[in-house]
């Protein structure tokens, strides 16, 4: 009796044991540890961006969010679901990223230790490979708050420590969790997985990937988010658009071909930014650390229609996390350099609330259109040298 109960233990915990290896030990931040939830997937189709679109089909709708004229099918997709942010990180083990190309907006700005990472913005295209994945950031957070009632953020953890940069805290106070918050941590596989055959001998934290579809659907089936909450409130009340406008006819198209900054000195070979001007095109191919920096979905270079500096107030959050958590004021108004056209436009950017849209302003305070297509917002630290 005492064997037999002895094989059963022993066979229980085996058990256990062999679950356990399906799944991975992720740290998001120091004194967070998880047992989390997600096994390797293998990868699929790369093309992620317009698979039930033919490329045939008339570009007659334009996107609410950047003006992006595109198709009747893909419409019919959006008008059925709400915005959706992904922290998306840009550490030198997550090149190249999968899903940027298809964003409709993106932001970026140093998460810790001179290392960017960047919130991609996705309503009206999809993309079926994203990532990798990372943790929530304070100022990400409160550029998200401005797409409308409620947008969805996906993202793996975050930062946690008490004081003014808890990203995790903040989501609490906004009354998010476990409603159009998407951390992976209570989002189970497949909606988040990690791809080790993607990005071989790099660290676990590098690993997660989801998908835009994926993370709609399960907005959608488990928390009762489309384009309306489960009171029946559509998530685009209040939302106040940019104003857009056309290419520019191409003789009209201007000579600032390059536009070259880094984040903090420091780092600058590795996350130096140079954005290159194709005037055929009208749009700013983007080099990273010195080399093109590519979507692995399309296996093509990362293209936007509008690049935007801002600057804006860096300051360290003193809260005793050893990585160095750090703060931006995005709130209120500073400088800011709009390239578009292959023109720069200097002027302001201006925010009351976390609620309200960016906007951007030349110096005679006029609102500045945005060329249909994709937007890039850079944030520096006030002081940073942009050369163009």
């Amino acid at each position: 009796m005492i064997n037999k109960k002895i094989a059963f233990v022993v066979v229980f915990i085996m058990f256990i044991l062999s679950g356990i290896t399906t799944y991975s030990f992720f740290s998001a931040e120091k004194g967070q540890s998880f047992l989390s939830p997600i096994i390797y997937q293998p990868p699929k189709s790369e093309n992620g961006s317009n698979e039930a679109v033919v490329d045939s089909e008339p570009k007659t709708e334009e996107c609410p969010l950047n003006g992006q004229m595109l198709s009747k099918t893909q419409k019919n997709v959006w008008v059925g679901q709400r915005p959706l942010g992904v922290m998306i990180e840009n550490h030198k083990s997550a090149r190249p990223q999968s899903g940027l190309s298809s964003a409709d907006i993106i932001y970026e700005a140093v998460a810790e230790g001179g290392i960017t990472r960047f919130l991609a913005i996705f309503y009206c295209q999809n993309a079926s490979y994203v990532g990798p994945v990372r943790s929530a950031r304070m100022y990400f957070l409160e550029f998200l708050e401005s797409y409308g009632q409620n947008p969805l953020y996906a993202h793996v953890g975050g930062a946690n420590t008490p004081g003014p940069a808890d990203a995790l805290g903040y989501i609490n106070e906004l009354g998010w969790s476990s409603y159009n918050d998407l951390n992976q941590f209570s989002v189970p596989f497949p909606y988040f997985w990690r791809d080790y055959e993607r990005l071989k001998n790099v660290a676990t934290e590098h690993t997660v990937y989801t998908s835009t579809k994926k993370l709609w659907q399960y907005a959608k089936d488990k928390r009762e988010l489309t384009n309306v909450d489960d009171k029946g409130i559509r998530w685009d009340k209040g939302f106040l658009a940019w104003k857009f406008e056309d290419d520019a006819k191409l003789s009209d198209r201007g000579t600032v071909t390059k536009i070259d900054f880094g984040f903090w000195d420091h780092l600058a070979s590795d996350f130096s930014v140079i954005w290159n001007y194709d005037v055929k095109t009208n749009s700013y191919k983007r080099t990273n650390g010195g080399v093109p920096h590519l979507d692995k979905n399309t296996g093509k270079q990362l293209e936007a229609k509008n690049i935007i500096v801002m600057f804006a107030k860096e300051s360290p959050a003193n809260d005793g996390y050893e990585g160095g958590h750090i703060l931006y004021k995005n709130v209120g108004s500073g400088e800011m350099l709009f390239f578009k056209n292959g023109q720069v436009i200097k002027g302001t950017w201006s925010r009351e609330t976390e609620e309200d849209q960016i906007k951007f302003f030349d110096n005679s305070n006029k609102e500045i259109s945005i060329v249909r297509g994709q937007v890039f917002i850079e944030m520096l630290p006030i002081g940073n040298k942009v050369i163009y």
